[in-house]
């Protein structure tokens, strides 16, 4: 049986998806068509049902969910993880009307600049990785920037306004909810199950053999220096990615709560 799988070229997300996509793990008769694509990207496929296993933000799954049931692993939460607001200028020179550049409307970066900037409606989407230039360059006074980038701004002369994670980790006392892995409710349980198992082996064969997914993931990593790349994989990537467990499955839980969504049978069943 063969699915289509989209999934970011970033490095979280080919080290987990290395051993599954490359058959190092039993694939148990599955095959995967890979559509590699930036998260917004993958977010606006998803609500158009165009994929049968996606990577997409948390809040995007919130509109999605009808669609798509989320895989226990694959899934990026944590603390100390979130999306960051930056600027050139003193936080006291942004107000309501400040123009802030947002990675999409779906991301969960975009929710949570919603929740501690609740005034703020001046957003512009740009691609990510676009963020930190657009605010070098003034067409934006601020950005919420996601990714690697965390580990890039300030070395470009920008600086830290708010972390919206921490934001969100003291308003909610729970780890943060940014990204998972759905499939398509039209399969059956069996095969939601089976797909859940192998991305679970498929992450536990890359923390074992971390080398075995370098050239994978440098693959679409090329202008990111190896410094930048093992540290975006080590805080994207944790024991919420193996599996959500109780603590993972109440963060997201309570984002569905928050957004007055009802949220029973968002997961498939370990």
């Amino acid at each position: 049986m063969r699915l289509t799988l989209g999934f970011s070229p970033c490095p979280n997300d080919t080290f987990m998806f290395d051993a599954l996509v490359h058959q190092k793990v039993d694939t148990e008769g599955l095959d995967f068509e890979v559509i590699l694509e930036d998260v917004e990207t993958l977010n606006r496929m998803a609500l158009e049902r165009q994929l049968d296993i996606t990577k997409l933000s948390f809040n995007a799954f919130l509109h999605a969910s009808s669609d798509y049931i989320l895989l226990q692993s694959g899934s990026a939460l944590g603390k100390n993880c979130g999306p960051l607001l930056i600027s050139k200028l003193d936080k006291s020179l942004l107000n309501s009307n400040s123009k802030v550049a947002i990675p999409g409307k779906y991301t969960t970066a975009n929710s949570l600049f919603k929740l501690a900037f609740p005034a703020y409606k001046n957003t512009r989407e740009f691609l990510f990785s676009e963020i930190e230039n657009a605010v070098l360059n003034g067409d934006v006074e601020a950005g919420v920037i996601i990714h690697e980038n965390r580990f890039t701004y300030e070395q470009k002369g920008l600086h830290k306004v708010m972390d919206l994670g921490k934001y969100w980790e003291s308003y909610t006392k729970l780890p943060i909810p940014l990204g998972g892995i759905a499939i398509s409710r039209k399969f059956s349980l069996e095969i939601q199950q089976k797909v859940q198992r192998l991305l679970k082996q498929s992450i536990e064969f890359a923390f074992k053999n971390p080398k075995s997914s370098e050239e994978y993931v440098c693959q679409y990593a090329q202008e990111m220096s190896y410094d930048v790349m093992q540290k975006h994989i080590q805080l994207y990537v944790n024991e919420y990615s193996v599996s959500l467990g109780d603590e993972g499955r109440k963060a997201i839980n309570y984002l569905f709560e928050r957004n007055n969504i009802h949220s029973k049978n968002i997961f498939v069943n370990l």
